[in-house]
């Protein structure tokens, strides 16, 4: 009977039971510590910190998805555009309609103040000594129109909105002002994922450590522990990263079920967004802000004009404002009117209840269309802000490794690289 020839592993068997043990035993452990470490600290280099620390441009650091939101955003809303539906179709799940309700209930609410408003500023004198009664004409022929004038004022923004606004310079101009938004979206959607990737540190790098530790024992070269050190930094985010988004279908092992982790929690991953962008990002009051103040906002005050024109045009209001101040005073009543408008299609949704209202339909909407997306659609709605980064991410990793390899070697095993 032929017996096992062990001569190959004394050396392991003599290192491990002699006087240096504890040291060959700490690499395995410190390599597992290290890819918790590194991989902790790599996540964090994320997202912290969200303004720029240090000196510019390399003497400091900011978070990458802070430091690059812009971008990040850019591409986060093409992605919503080209796989949710189009900013029309948002806006119409909104319920125009409601929005036309909700705004002419306001306004009606204060007509007599914004008109005292408006003329007062002109010539408060003469407005407060015109009779009562024919201030009543003007207050009441407004009240009238105003519901038909909005109506349709609504109607029209749908009906153009896609030349109203720029749905991508909205969000972007937003992540930018609150560089917060997109590290919330990120942490939010991707929080057990971002946790797997810290303790996968733990997982992976035991082993690696192992192999470390075996390799030291028959080639105790300076360069051995600096090099797994690095090679564990860089192969336990790599691992993690794509135990994150592969496989992209599901496969079955036997009992196993493997799938990416991201991919698995399609459905919480898509409440969680949805409910994100509709209320941080995508909200009736910024959309109507972008339409006023965006760089198509001259296309929405004229349509503003258009639809407010009879209001200051006809009846009691045009003879009154003619009679009293003249064409003249007239045409400043007219601007202060058409400002007061541009004014209030802004603040007429200022009601976070309404807007909460507006943003829970939306939401629904955005998450019954994510969970219905194909696996890879799904992956790409999100990755693709983050994934030109991971190699960073990685480098990282790498790079907090190398240095952790280098005090292995100098403080516990007292070597130089000389």
């Amino acid at each position: 009977m032929s017996t096992i020839d062990l001569s190959a592993f004394t050396p392991i068997i003599s290192a491990l039971s002699g006087e240096h043990a504890l040291k060959y035993l700490s690499i395995p452990i410190i390599a597992a510590l290290i890819g918790w470490t590194t991989n902790w600290l790599a996540i964090k280099l994320t997202f912290w910190p969200v303004e720029y620390i240090g000196i510019k441009p390399w003497f400091g650091w900011q978070g990458i998805v802070p430091s690059k939101v812009e971008k990040m955003s850019s591409i986060v809303v093409d992605r919503i555009l080209s796989k949710l539906g189009t900013i029309e179709e948002f806006f119409q799940e909104m319920q125009p309609e409601k929005i036309a309700e909700h705004m002419t209930a306001m306004v009606i609410n204060h007509i007599e103040e914004y008109t005292d408003e408006i003329m007062t500023e002109k010539n408060a004198v003469l407005w407060e000594n015109i009779p009562r009664v024919v201030k009543n004409r003007v207050y009441a022929r407004a009240r009238k129109q105003v519901p038909i004038i909005i109506e349709n004022l609504v109607e029209d923004l749908t009906a153009n909105i896609e030349e109203l606004l720029n749905p991508k310079e909205m969000i972007v101009q937003q992540a930018a002002r609150d560089r917060k938004l997109m590290n919330n979206v990120f942490q939010e959607c991707g929080k057990e994922e971002l946790k797997f990737v810290i303790y996968s540190g733990l997982y992976f790098g035991l082993p690696f450590g192992l192999i470390q530790m075996i390799c030291w024992i028959y080639f105790p070269e300076t360069w051995v522990l600096p090099f797994f050190g690095f090679l564990v930094g860089y192969a336990t985010n790599w691992i993690a990263l794509n135990c994150i988004f592969r496989p992209l279908e599901p496969v079955m092992i036997g009992p196993l079920h493997l799938q990416g982790l991201f991919l698995k929690r399609q459905k919480e991953v898509s409440a969680a967004f949805s409910r994100l962008i509709t209320q941080e990002m995508i909200t009736i009051k910024l959309l109507l802000k972008e339409m006023v103040d965006g760089s198509h906002g001259y296309r929405t005050k004229a349509i503003i004009k258009k639809h407010i024109k009879p209001l200051i045009e006809g009846g009691a209001m045009k003879t009154l404002a003619q009679i009293t101040i003249g064409p003249n005073g007239f045409v400043d009543i007219k601007r202060s009117i058409e400002e007061k408008a541009f004014e209030l299609t802004t603040e007429s949704t200022d009601d976070p209840g309404f807007n909460q209202e507006r943003s829970e339909i939306l939401e629904k909407m955005f998450c019954k269309r994510m969970q219905a997306l194909a696996p890879e659609e799904f992956q790409d709605l999100l990755r693709p802000a983050f994934q030109e980064d991971e190699r960073i991410l990685i480098l990282i990793g790498a790079l907090l490794g190398f240095a952790a390899g280098l005090g292995q070697l100098f403080f516990i095993f007292e070597r130089s690289l000389l």
